[in-house]
């Protein structure tokens, strides 16, 4: 048998060794799978899963069985166009025009294997090298924002963020809760630079659950319409579906707005589907990708999502997003928040102000060490979470304590999850602080 050096053999490129570094998005999954596997982790409080959801499965279950035979085979055994599955594609340009009276067609939305995907595609379009010699880079208006987005450029990453105001708020007549404003005039200063090729938001913003409000959104476009650049809004957990969003939010489109939804947090995350609208020619692009790097998206999440698209009635996707979906993960979030001031009570905790999505954004003041030094010892005691650096693109995060103060937890687990996690954030936070005071 040979005798097989691999590392001396296996000598990546620029790209490969690029694309195979350690990242946030990387260490997120590489968690969820340990999580699964290991039998060692009591609490999952660190990935992106949605809660299962028995009402909301029961229903994808159904429209699954009402394919047949015959539908699950034509699903499962042919490709799609590059673009997407034609009839899914006009079910959702229909169920956009019902809700938003936008005037769309199948020519403005593309699929893709999920919106991770989607933004791959997105950035390397937007930033990066251009004919002539220039730079440009992707805006984020406001930062902490997802990890998702850190690593997926082609070459380097180009971000540039603008730094957030932080404000004290109350929330259901309580202390203790913060939120993110966004610096308008940090926004403006940034792209009178003249090399930003896109803004680019999430609304509902992972990890934060900041929800930017309409006027900031109407703002941000103004701003792209007037240097000529789009604004891709991430709707992943926003209006209209999984509608995990607790306040108004008004979703709107014009032809430099991209607009990125998902069906993972629907309950189908393993199925990869994203669905982007934009103009044409955007979409065009994104078919050409996928042909090239995907050949086709795939097809069986479409053929269960479709039908619940056609309509918007009981048991359709809007119906149970906004009457099973959002009041659930509301409910979470206060009991998780309300854990949380039992087990910390006394010490700096700040929550940031819950409005969607389905994590809570802690911020440990003055924390004696990092929460990435405190991601490791969760994880050793059987809970998992996400340490806050990962979510600062744009930033550099050895000038930016605050990034380390911080943490993402999920509260889409059971109830008995929660406790154990929430407890055990508790007991370490809690010893970090007395370790000081001592």
């Amino acid at each position: 048998m040979a005798n097989w050096h691999t590392a001396k053999l296996m000598k990546f490129s620029q790209f490969g060794q690029k694309f195979s570094q350690k990242t946030g998005a990387l260490q997120l999954m590489d968690d969820l799978a340990f999580a699964a596997n290991s039998g060692q982790i009591q609490a999952m409080l660190g990935g992106g899963n949605p809660a299962r959801i028995p009402e909301v499965e029961a229903v994808f279950q159904q429209a699954y069985s009402d394919l047949g035979a015959a539908g699950f085979s034509a699903v499962v055994a042919s490709y799609s166009g590059s673009q997407g599955d034609a009839a899914f594609l006009q079910t959702l340009a229909d169920f956009f025009n019902r809700q938003y009276a936008w005037g769309i067609t199948p020519a403005h939305i593309a699929i893709t294997n999920g919106s991770q995907n989607a933004f791959f595609y997105l950035f390397n379009l937007f930033s990066g090298q251009y004919a002539g010699g220039q730079k440009r880079k992707v805006l984020l208006p406001l930062v902490p924002e997802y990890l998702g987005y850190a690593d997926v450029h082609v070459d380097a990453p180009h971000f540039v963020a603008a730094r957030p105001k932080r404000e004290a708020t109350r929330y259901r007549g309580q202390e203790g809760f913060f939120k993110y404003r966004m610096d308008f005039a940090e926004v403006e200063r940034l792209l009178a630079l003249g090399d930003i090729g896109a803004i680019c938001c999430s609304r509902p913003t992972n990890p934060t659950g900041n929800v930017l409000t309409d006027e900031e959104i109407q703002h941000l476009s103004a701003l792209a319409a007037t240097h000529d650049i789009p604004l891709i809004v991430d709707y992943a957990y926003g209006t209209p579906f999984p509608g995990i969003i607790f306040n108004h939010a008004k979703v709107e489109f014009a032809p430099h707005h991209i607009l990125c939804f998902s069906l993972s947090k629907t309950g189908l995350p393993s199925l990869r589907t994203g669905i982007v609208v934009a103009a044409p020619e955007v979409v065009a692009a994104i078919s050409a990708l996928n042909a090239t790097l995907n050949l086709a998206p795939g097809r069986l999440s479409a053929a269960i999502a479709q039908p619940l698209l056609a309509h918007d009635g009981k048991g359709s996707l809007l119906q149970l997003s906004q009457d099973v979906i959002r009041p659930f993960y509301q409910a979470r979030a206060n009991f998780a928040i309300a854990l949380l001031q039992q087990e910390l009570a006394g010490y700096p905790l700040r929550i940031h102000q819950p409005e969607g999505a389905i994590f809570l954004w802690l911020w440990f003041e003055g924390l004696p060490i990092s929460t990435d030094v405190l991601y490791e010892q969760l994880k050793a005691a059987g809970t998992l979470v996400v340490p806050g650096a990962y979510y600062f693109p744009g930033v550099d995060t050895t000038q930016e304590r605050h990034a380390h103060e911080c943490l993402r937890m999920s509260y889409a687990q059971d109830d008995a999850a929660l406790r154990i996690g929430i407890n055990t954030i508790g007991k370490l936070v809690r010893a970090a602080y007395d370790s000081t005071s001592a």
